[in-house]
């Protein structure tokens, strides 16, 4: 098997490279919109990096809970801002909204963004605090916020209030990224791709449901059915849906995979 092919997802959706603008433009009309509502906390720090901050989208009221969305791109592309449009459906349902950006590889590791993303929780939900926490991120961000649950890596007082994790066509099972081009990017070797696997982590207390398109790729298929089979979790295959547009839902809260998120 070409593992190149089975995990590109560009060169097998139709007008895939519309996408990222598309996504870039809707987020910052959404920014503006919410800053001058008094309803965006741009640039929040979580560390000492440039890209250790995360925006903060508030709802019209108080806040029911708190959405914590960690985006994709191989740990190797985009940043908060190209995903502000995803904060919609969570706010329109009275949820606030986190969306932290994180250094990209091969200026760091899996492992040192998986601290980072740490990190951006933990200060996440000091600002907003003594509420529900829900996790959720698409493809690399559906591994982030997967490693969240592992014992130990957050504080008890905050682990305890993550409830419902929604990992979204996520990645998994790291170790056959090894035998990819990418892995010139990633840096993985052998071990750090088993300890950076959320299939090999215990089953979580926290309830966990994985999210995957019917049109995604089968790598990503297998992918999302390894997770829900090793954490005994839920398991939703979208249908009609691809890797670029799986993430939709998250706009409407309306939509099935919010009213999951939420519910």
């Amino acid at each position: 098997m070409d593992l190149d092919d089975a995990y590109s997802n560009q060169d097998h959706i139709a007008d895939a490279a519309s996408y990222p603008p598309r996504w870039a433009e809707k987020a910052s009309e959404m920014r503006k919109r919410l800053g001058a509502a008094n309803r965006a906390r741009l640039g929040l720090m979580y560390g000492h990096g440039t890209r250790n901050v995360f925006d903060l989208f508030l709802p019209l009221r108080r806040a029911e809970g708190l959405v914590v969305f960690v985006h994709g791109g191989y740990w190797r592309r985009f940043g908060r801002g190209d995903w502000s449009h995803l904060a919609e459906g969570p706010m329109r349902a009275s949820w606030a909204v986190a969306m932290p950006s994180y250094d990209l590889c091969p200026r760091v590791t899996i492992p040192d963004i998986t601290r980072q993303i740490t990190d951006a929780v933990i200060t996440a939900a000091r600002e907003v605090p003594d509420v529900p926490i829900r996790l959720t991120g698409h493809s690399a961000g559906g591994h982030l916020v997967a490693r969240m649950l592992e014992p130990g890596r957050l504080p008890e007082e905050i682990a305890r209030r993550i409830d419902h994790v929604m990992p979204i066509s996520p990645l998994a099972d790291l170790e056959p990224l090894l035998r990819t081009s990418m892995n010139e990017e990633l840096q993985l070797d052998a071990e750090t791709a088993r300890a950076e696997s959320p299939v090999h982590q215990p089953k979580p207390a926290a309830k966990v449901t994985v999210w995957v398109g019917g049109d995604e790729r089968p790598a990503f298929l297998d992918q999302a059915r390894l997770l829900s089979e090793a954490w005994e979790a839920g398991l939703v295959i979208e249908e009609n849906r691809h890797h670029f547009d799986v993430i939709d839902g998250l706009e409407d809260p309306e939509s099935r995979m919010i009213q999951a998120l939420l519910g």
